[in-house]
């Protein structure tokens, strides 16, 4: 049998079962600060919307990048 790329890289594969299954991880994810707008927006979240500032506190996750620059139903609009 012919070996794919998988194995030609030095991929490795577990048994489970009647099954080989390659044995892949996903890199550790990197840290990125989140910028001077990326602050002033944790800033508004945490004066007029202080329920959606505690839930990114207490979930222990940082801001994504939707969660911060994405308009909120409830935010004033500028004229």
């Amino acid at each position: 049998m012919a070996n794919i790329l998988f194995e030609e890289l030095g991929g490795k594969y577990e048994r489970k079962g009647d099954y080989l299954i390659p044995c892949i991880a996903l890199p550790a994810k990197e840290e990125q600060p989140i910028g001077t707008w990326g602050q002033r927006h944790l800033d508004y979240l945490k004066q007029y919307r202080k329920v959606t500032y505690t839930s990114l506190l207490t979930s222990n996750s940082t801001p994504t990048l939707p969660t911060l620059t994405g308009r909120h139903r409830n935010a004033p609009t500028g004229s």
